[in-house]
């Protein structure tokens, strides 16, 4: 299933036409992204875009000043070899920065008691699927946390919230819909309901648009238990 960060292959046939999507100088690291079997990213889509037409990225290593380029590009449905869901947090334990490793194995723990899957996305994904170094001392830990239900969306939330204190964790909530909110912002939101807000309103990203809606409304697409 193709959602955002998903990781996406192309044919050869595709790596051509999507190099033409491209400005000339960023052709060569598609050509090494392609040599490398490495995959793209699925970002949003762009307003008015057909339907068969998909929006991909790559991210290249930051430079010295911590700068990462980033090279959007077009490919077609029939172009794609192969789709993979992004990297499991289980999976990319392997692949630990020793600053994060104390810290990190806790988290994961934690998770794995609570019944809590996460996913991995950013700078630390695309260190362990191309082997190059992304990871800086300013890098977050980019994660997609998808709960099927209201109890396993609050446990969830606490959990990021609770080892925040000791890690860089960022990233996503992907609600069944598809919707997507940042666990931050969903964490101040259920904070100011605690504290008598009502009708808490959060920025959510589609796969085609960015928008607002009110916290209750994403929670009310979770099963209630």
């Amino acid at each position: 299933m193709l959602t955002r960060h998903s990781l996406v292959w192309l044919s050869a046939d595709g790596w051509q036409r999507a190099a033409q999507t491209v400005a000339a100088d960023c052709r060569a690291a598609l050509e090494r992204w392609q040599q490398e079997d490495w995959p793209l990213v699925l970002r949003r889509r762009e307003a008015d875009a057909p339907e068969h037409e998909l929006f991909l990225g790559l991210a290249l290593p930051p430079d010295s000043n911590g700068d990462k380029l980033r090279i959007p590009l077009r490919a077609q449905l029939a172009d794609i070899q192969r789709i993979e869901a992004p990297l499991t947090l289980r999976q990319a334990l392997a692949h630990m920065p020793a600053g994060w490793s104390g810290p990190l194995r806790a988290f994961a723990g934690d998770c794995l008691h609570s019944g809590i899957a996460l996913r991995l996305y950013g700078s630390w994904a695309w260190q362990i699927l191309t082997r190059q170094n992304y990871v800086t001392a300013a890098s977050d830990i980019d994660l997609l946390f998808a709960p099927r239900s209201a109890p396993e969306f609050s446990r969830g939330m606490a959990l990021l919230a609770q080892h925040a204190a000791r890690l860089p964790l960022d990233g996503e909530v992907i609600f069944p819909d598809g919707r997507a909110v940042a666990w931050k912002e969903c964490w101040q939101a259920m904070q100011a309901g605690a504290e008598g807000g009502t009708a808490a309103r959060v920025l959510v990203k589609t796969a085609a648009a960015v928008q607002l809606s009110t916290l209750a409304s994403l929670i009310s697409s979770l099963e209630p238990a």
